[in-house]
C-alpha cells in the first residue's frame, strides 16, 4: 500500500500532468532527491513511468507521470454496473430512449447546479460555485483566473468516463449544463476533453 508522500505524489501526477523531481519535491516539501526515492518505489509498483523529454539547453530533463495501471488508482465510478444499465435501457428503449433518459439527467442535473449558484453575486462566485459542486461529484475539479478576465474550469477525473465514451451524449449534456448555468453571464466551451486523448477535461469560461 502506497505511503503518505507515494500517495500524494499519485494525486499531484493526476492533478497536475507530468512533473520532475524537482518539482514534485518542492511541493512536498522534500528534496529532489527524497521526492525521486518514492518515484523510484512507485515505478517498482508499475503506478509510474518516467520520461526524458529534451529542452531548449543543456541534458534532457526526466518527467514522471502515472502508468495505466497509476490511472486505475483513481477508479471510474461503478463503471460496470453504469455500463450494463446504459446498455440494458438502450435495448429496452432504442436509442430515442436513452436520449430522453439523458436529457432528464440534465434538466435535474441543471436545475440543482442553479439552485446552488442562484445566490452568487457575481461571475467567479458563480466559477467557485461549480467547481465545489464537481469536487463533491469526484471530477478533482479545480479553476483558475485566465488574463483576459475570464476563467478556466479543470476537471483532472472523470469518474463516468467508462459511461461517457460508451453514450457521448453524456458529455454533450455536461457542456449544455455549464453553458446554461454561466448564461447569460459568460460563454463556455470545451478545450480539453479525456474522450479525445486529453489528460484532462477542461473549460473556458468568457465573460460576454
Amino acid at each position: 500500500m502506497a505511503k503518505p508522500n507515494d500517495e500524494m505524489i499519485l494525486h499531484l501526477l493526476k492533478a497536475r500532468g507530468p512533473q520532475t523531481a524537482a518539482a514534485l519535491g518542492k511541493k512536498l516539501g522534500i528534496t529532489a532527491v527524497g521526492a525521486r526515492q518514492h518515484l523510484n518505489k512507485l515505478l517498482a509498483q508499475s503506478l509510474v513511468e518516467p520520461e526524458d523529454r529534451r529542452e531548449a539547453v543543456g541534458r534532457p530533463k526526466r518527467y514522471w507521470q502515472l502508468s495505466e495501471q497509476g490511472h486505475a488508482r483513481f477508479p471510474d465510478t461503478h463503471a460496470h454496473l453504469t455500463l450494463e444499465i446504459l446498455e440494458a435501457a438502450r435495448e429496452v428503449f432504442g436509442d430515442a430512449g436513452l436520449d430522453r433518459l439523458i436529457a432528464k439527467r440534465e434538466t435535474d442535473t441543471l436545475a440543482a447546479y442553479k439552485r446552488e449558484t442562484e445566490d452568487c453575486a457575481d461571475l467567479a462566485a458563480k466559477v467557485r460555485r461549480l467547481t465545489k459542486l464537481r469536487q463533491e461529484e469526484g471530477y478533482m475539479a479545480e479553476w483558475r483566473r485566465e488574463k483576459n478576465g475570464g476563467f478556466l474550469l479543470i476537471e483532472n477525473h472523470c469518474p463516468i468516463c467508462a459511461a461517457a465514451a460508451t453514450c457521448q451524449g453524456l458529455c454533450r449534456s455536461e457542456l449544455d449544463v455549464f453553458q446554461a448555468v454561466m448564461s447569460p453571464e459568460a460563454r463556455v466551451e470545451r478545450t480539453d476533453h479525456i474522450l479525445s486523448g486529453a489528460r484532462r477535461c477542461a473549460y473556458r469560461i468568457t465573460p460576454v
